[in-house]
């Protein structure tokens, strides 16, 4: 059965929720095996602690940007309307966004992303800090934070187009985002084999980036044969994590979209991940002190990642995969902001460095 079949059986606003929900699922599934997480890359990174996590991380960037641009360069994928490209965006909230986030992120011990995977593993502390980052978020998108957003967007902004094209802006061309792509998957591999990480986290890395290229074709595929407007997007985890919150608190009856279906997918796929591998364990605080640092994290991760455009998937990965300008630069302001976040709270001596926290 094609998709016109497809569509035309159940809807078009049931196709764009399961495709997110289908998604989400492999997402969640890769993402908990390979211990997906910008934060503990950048810890490691910044702590000189070994390449495990980072090696991780670089595997899914780099088989997101070289899937997103091949996908273009074949003809398959048009992202020129992407909102990340095609409109106005704020270069001033991608830095002090990409900045909030990165700290929060140190402070949550994780990114939203891990908070989603880690609370279908029965972490109870990401559980409340994915609550409350999804309520910072929706109130800095229509709420209370929403004109400080607002007004700090404003400081310093650029066109939609050529202008946010970094690709366009080098004149190189798809084909070069896919050799740029390649660059980092060398040395993703490089950095897997000295820290001789397993098959399991190379493939589980991998499998997060083809996700993100893959939500891209897909709405991309739907969006030209649907007589509805479906955006074209990729993954992220701060609009849909507020967007799934009001679909909770509203009234039945509202209308489903990719991102209601993404949340739920990401959640069930990591509990499936974790059943299967017997790591299913209720979690909790430890004191008070961990409890109000999450939840500062979770302020932070909210407001900075609706400010940033993206979360440290959606404007680090999802984003950078496109070349979008601000997506880059919010990605260079987490990993600034949660550099030093980590050296001022979490810094450990030399001579003692403990493990990263799965």
């Amino acid at each position: 059965m094609d998709l016109d079949s497809l569509t035309e059986l159940l809807g078009e606003k049931t196709i764009i929720t399961l495709t997110g929900l289908s998604i989400g699922v492999f997402f969640g599934i890769f993402a908990q095996r390979s211990r997906f997480c910008l934060r503990s890359a950048v810890v490691e990174f910044w702590n000189r602690q070994g390449t495990i996590r980072l090696s991780v991380w670089l595997f899914a960037f780099s088989s997101a940007v070289i899937a997103t641009q091949l996908f273009i360069s074949v003809g398959w994928l048009d992202v020129s309307q992407a909102r990340q490209l095609a409109a106005t965006g704020s270069l001033s909230g991608a830095l002090v966004g990409g900045l909030l986030f990165g700290i929060g992120m140190i402070l949550a011990r994780g990114c939203s992303s891990r908070m989603l995977v880690l609370a279908a593993n029965g972490n109870l502390r990401a559980l409340l800090t994915g609550l409350i980052f999804a309520v910072v978020a929706q109130a800095s998108l229509s709420g209370l934070l929403s004109p400080l957003r607002s007004w700090l967007s404003s400081l310093w902004t650029i066109e939609g187009g050529g202008a946010r094209d970094l690709l366009a802006t080098f004149h190189l061309g798809h084909p070069g985002g896919v050799i740029f792509g390649l660059i980092w998957l060398a040395a993703a591999i490089h950095f897997a084999r000295r820290a001789q990480l397993g098959w399991r986290e190379r493939l589980g890395g991998s499998g997060v980036g083809l996700t993100i290229a893959l939500a891209w074709l897909a709405t991309y595929q739907i969006g030209t044969q649907s007589f509805e407007i479906v955006p074209v997007q990729s993954l992220s985890f701060t609009g849909p994590s507020a967007d799934v919150l009001m679909l909770v608190l509203s009234p039945p009856g509202q209308p489903w979209n990719f991102n209601i279906g993404l949340v739920p997918g990401v959640v069930l796929g990591s509990f499936l991940a974790a059943l299967w591998g017997r790591e299913l364990k209720l979690e909790g605080f430890k004191d008070g002190h961990s409890m109000r640092r999450y939840i500062a994290g979770a302020v932070c991760m909210g407001f900075g990642g609706m400010l940033a455009g993206g979360c440290a998937v959606g404007a680090g990965v999802s984003g950078a995969s496109v070349f979008a300008l601000t997506a880059w630069l919010a990605l260079i302001g987490m990993w600034a902001g949660a550099g030093l976040a980590n050296a001022a709270l979490d810094k450990p001596e030399p001579d003692r460095l403990p493990a990263l926290q799965p």
